[in-house]
């Protein structure tokens, strides 16, 4: 069925206009460059007057806890979040149950999201101390690349053998797949943690987080990956990158050749003081820092340092959320409120419409080389995001999809609202009408 998508601001590579999206089935069959609607017979048209239409956002860094933990989250109830917020794809993370750690746990989250996600999917590999010769075996189409926990948020997990990191990188070059990292050196935490315990007790106030979690234990880390990436000429792609410091590693020779940064809603939007008042529900590792890190993040996403903005969409029972830096679980979901989120800094100025476009859409997709997404091209699948200002609404409760029913936004005021989502040309997203039925489409590569 053709629809069409008319009298909306287009944004898209770099540019701003008014136009209209014709899609043939599920795929964008043309963009004009007018206000009136294209000639022809539609079986559905949206007016999107005063309305951005923007690509179909790519979240690179989801959380979505099936298999092994569904009482948080399951990939049905996350693609219905993320739908809801304009996310049109999304790559989750390896530290499920069993761990996806092995080529029979990868299909396994394939088949589990074909049935179940409302959205496009795939799926990272996660390396351990034991498993890299497995990482010849993967099908570089299929996945988008190889995660890899540098740090202490894993359990058995966390790759701390030098011998491993070195074969892991090594491995990852001869495939041309990049490694994603999470960067926080165990040792200094460890030790962090000890002194914290000592001064303040068993489970030290949330407000502590960040000294414990800290910046040189993000640096020491992010800089041994950056050393091992040049050695092996492997793509680095460092994760939820948390402090200024970290950034100079971009100024290391050879650096910007095969280094790239994430950052995340939480680090972008929080600082330490919001731990005053948001307590544990924006604990998260690595943690919030300082107003000034927050600063320089925001900073680098106008000036490209920084390439890819995610979610670190990591839900969990609101009752695990309660308690300080020892007690209380790291992770907040994110995913549903990203897209508007990331609008109210466009109206703060903190980054333009354009580039949220860019470190949002076309990045993640250029940087892992999704086929035909990212995009408002002809030809290309029609992932599309239309979003209204203008439109005050209240974050309660019962707006939020994820299935742990909190949000770290909950009673925030947004000015922008996500009216429509089309998902491979379909309109699974309708002014809050949910086309339940929808499914998915697996993500290609290279």
């Amino acid at each position: 069925m053709r629809k069409l998508i008319y009298g909306g601001t287009i944004v898209n590579e770099g540019r701003t206009f008014k136009g209209a999206v014709v899609i043939d089935n599920e795929r964008i069959a043309e963009i004009t460059e007018n206000t009136q609607p294209s000639r022809g017979t539609f079986g559905e048209t949206i007016d999107a007057t005063g309305c951005f239409v923007l690509p179909g956002m790519i979240d690179t860094h989801v959380h979505f806890r099936e298999p092994g933990l569904e009482e948080k989250a399951t990939i049905a109830s996350e693609s219905r979040a993320a739908a809801y917020g304009g996310v049109t794809s999304f790559v989750e993370m390896p530290n499920t149950n069993p761990q996806t750690t092995s080529l029979e746990a990868l299909n396994d989250k394939f088949e589990r999201a074909e049935r179940t996600s409302h959205v496009n999917y795939s799926f990272f590999f996660g390396a351990t101390n034991a498993n890299a010769e497995l990482i010849k075996e993967l099908d570089i189409h299929g996945i988008p690349g190889v995660k890899l926990f540098m740090g202490a948020s894993t359990g058995n997990m966390l790759v701390d053998k030098r011998n491993a990191l070195e074969n892991i990188f090594s491995k990852a070059a001869e495939m041309n797949l990049p490694v994603m990292t999470h960067c926080e050196d165990s040792g200094i935490i460890n030790a962090n943690m000890k002194r914290a315990k000592e001064l303040y007790g068993e489970d030290p106030d949330i407000t502590h987080h960040h000294e414990i979690r800290s910046e040189e234990a993000c640096w020491q880390s992010s800089r041994l990956a950056v050393e091992l990436a040049l050695k092996h000429n492997t793509r680095l792609h460092i994760a939820h990158l948390s402090t200024a410091k970290e950034l100079s590693l971009l100024e290391l020779p050879g650096a910007k050749d095969l280094v790239t940064l994430e950052a995340v809603i939480a680090h972008l939007y929080f600082s330490n003081e919001d731990y005053l008042t948001k307590r544990a529900l924006i604990k998260c590792n690595p943690s919030v820092k300082t107003v000034n890190d927050r600063s320089e993040l925001r900073k680098a996403l106008m000036d490209g340092r920084i390439t890819t903005i995610g979610t670190d969409h990591a839900p969990h029972l609101l009752s695990q959320k309660q308690g300080g830096c020892a007690k209380a679980t790291s992770g907040m979901p994110f995913i549903q409120f990203s897209l508007v989120t990331m609008l109210e800094m466009v109206d703060n100025g903190v980054l333009t419409i354009e580039k949220l476009v860019e470190l949002m859409a076309h990045a993640p997709a250029k940087l892992f080389n999704i086929n035909e997404r990212g995009y408002l091209r002809k030809g290309f699948k029609a992932d599309i995001a239309i979003v209204k200002p203008n439109e005050p609404w209240k974050l309660t409760e019962d707006i939020i999809q994820s299935k742990c029913k909190w949000s770290p936004m909950q009673g925030h005021e947004y000015n922008w609202k996500v009216v429509h989502t089309f998902c491979n040309g379909r309109h699974i997203l309708d002014n809050d009408k949910f086309d339940a039925e929808c499914r998915g489409e697996k993500l290609s590569f290279r």
